[in-house]
């Protein structure tokens, strides 16, 4: 004899308090610990976009230094496997208010490279004493062949200086600079040589202190 096949029909009992799936801009249900129902709406995008710019403004505010690029130069480098391709970038970094560096660095794209440039900048921060808008007195600064005169200038007169050197100056705080290369124009020479010259700049009173006299007595 044949064996009857019965068909069986499962059901289903819809289950209270479900969580719904939310769909679009509607929201879903969560059981609390009390058994009770509450809404979890979707987080809102305005709060998103607030916490970002929150983020960002912080951001700005723990990184007080302003930073110019100088040159990005392509580095190849020649091996059994073919050319390898990497970028070099100079970069200084200034608060404007006495405090100024440069730093050089190199990766595979550009955007690392000047990250690198950055960070290494920070660790070579020099300080600048600024008198009004200009440095305290005539230097010049060597480095290599490269040699940079510094002079002071009348309030008006602004930044002359080239390149390499203008960065530095202005990133410094200085507004008011009269700068000349005398050497050698090679740009990363000329950071470290006008560098070098505010490095060596005092104002009256730290060389008042440093003879044991005042400064009346300095001037004369």
């Amino acid at each position: 004899m044949a064996e009857k096949k019965e068909n069986v029909v499962e059901q289903t009992t819809p289950v209270e308090n479900s969580p719904v799936k939310a769909e679009g801009n509607s929201v879903g249900t969560r059981e609390n610990k009390s058994g009770q129902t509450g809404f979890t709406p979707r987080r809102d995008s305005n709060q998103r976009w607030d916490k970002n710019n929150d983020r960002r403004r912080n951001n700005l505010e723990e990184n007080p230094f302003e930073e110019k690029v100088v040159t990005i130069n392509r580095v190849t480098k020649v091996t059994k496997g073919g050319r390898h391709f990497r970028f070099a970038a100079v970069v200084v970094i200034g608060d404007k208010k006495g405090r100024v560096g440069f730093g050089t660095g190199k990766a595979n794209e550009v955007p690392d490279a000047i990250k690198k440039a950055i960070k290494e900048a920070k660790k070579q921060l020099v300080r600048v004493p600024i008198v009004g808008t200009t440095v305290p007195h005539e230097v010049i600064g060597h480095f290599g062949s490269s040699k940079v005169l510094i002079k002071p200038a009348k309030k008006g007169t602004g930044v002359i200086a080239g390149g390499p050197a203008r960065a530095i100056i202005e990133l410094a705080g200085l507004a008011d600079v009269y700068t000349k290369s005398l050497g050698s124009n090679t740009p990363i020479n000329m950071i470290r040589a006008t560098l070098e010259g505010l490095r060596e700049l005092r104002t009256i009173d730290q060389i008042s202190k440093l003879r044991n006299k005042t400064p009346e007595e300095l001037k004369g």
